[in-house]
């Protein structure tokens, strides 16, 4: 073969070698691109779901550092997160609307006492009606709440007169008019007595009274 053919040859087996590095270089660089974007969107998931379980644990931290209204201070009916106000008699005073606050007495407590706070113009209760009421009991001593049917957003419905609640009720209930407020200073020996037994208030109570219904 002639020293001519083989030049010729040996320039087409260069420009072979070249068109397959240049094919070869181009094909790293698209891999290399694609693994580029995998790693760009990989990167932006990550930073989503950070960003995300943050945003989720802040939720709880914001409503468990909300601070809670105060036993005397209760939301007003109608407002947001407020109990429903309750249904009142036909003519009841709006008062018995809203919570009262109650406050502790004075002195030693001998007797049950009846104080009319509001004074209603329905039927009289009568031994073993079912009443419906809403109330608030708090320590006669110092005034501390231990009990609202407010706070849970509930009337309380019972037997009364009958001995299914206690003595200073069934006492100091019957005979008071559908649609009263009334106040109840409750001796210990007509409540739950002087040692607390099962977790109940002791010593002598001070319940405030609502009365709704009676039949």
């Amino acid at each position: 073969m002639s020293e001519q053919g083989t030049k010729a040859r040996r320039r087409l087996a260069e420009q072979l070698a070249a068109q397959k590095a240049a094919e070869a270089k181009r094909r790293r660089q698209a891999w290399a691109g694609g693994f580029a974007g995998i790693a760009v969107v990989a990167v932006l998931i990550t930073v989503f779901v950070i960003v995300g379980q943050r945003g989720g644990d802040d939720a709880p931290e914001q409503v468990a550092g909300s601070p809670s209204a105060p036993a005397d201070a209760p939301a007003e009916p109608g407002a947001p997160g407020a109990p429903p106000a309750p249904q009142l008699p036909e003519g009841a005073d709006p008062a018995l609307g809203t919570k009262p606050n109650v406050t502790g007495g004075e002195g030693e407590l001998t007797k049950l006492t009846v104080t009319p706070l509001i004074e209603g113009t329905g039927p009289a209760v009568t031994t073993g009606q079912s009443i419906t009421t809403n109330y608030v009991g708090v320590l006669f001593a110092n005034g501390e709440q231990f009990d609202s049917s407010w706070d849970r957003g509930q009337p309380a419905t019972f037997p009364i007169g009958v001995g299914q609640v206690i003595e200073g009720w069934d006492k100091g209930l019957v005979g008071v008019k559908v649609g009263s407020r009334v106040q109840l200073d409750i001796p210990a020996e007509q409540a739950y007595g002087t040692d607390g037994a099962g977790g109940r208030p002791a010593g002598p109570l001070r319940f405030v009274v609502d009365i709704l219904a009676a039949q």
